[in-house]
């Protein structure tokens, strides 16, 4: 993973300002699970990651309909279609070796 990505770096107004949504929102995701910003002194900061989250869950929302409960669900299976996926390409990266030997 980028760590530069995961670094925490954007205050709640400017993240709903990169967004385009206002900042209750946000407060509301997190209140709801949905993005969890590193905390600091009080302050939630946000990474490029959250950014692009949130990107997502806005598309979802505003542009294809989906609520919020079915974003969470698709959220999840993005999630573990990436850990597959990986699993996967960890996988053939074996198979591979082992043709090799």
């Amino acid at each position: 993973m980028n760590m530069e990505k995961n670094e925490p770096r954007y205050v709640i107004s400017i993240a709903a300002r990169l967004i385009g949504c206002p900042a209750y929102t946000l407060r509301y995701y997190e209140k709801i699970g949905i993005i969890e910003p590193h905390r600091t002194r009080g302050r939630r900061l946000y990474s490029e990651r959250d950014i692009a989250l949130l990107r997502r869950v806005k598309t979802l929302v505003d542009d294809m309909g989906v609520n919020l409960a079915g974003v969470e669900v698709i959220l999840r299976l993005m999630q573990r279609m990436a850990e597959l996926q990986e699993r996967l390409e960890r996988f053939e990266d074996e198979m591979d070796q082992m043709r090799e030997e």
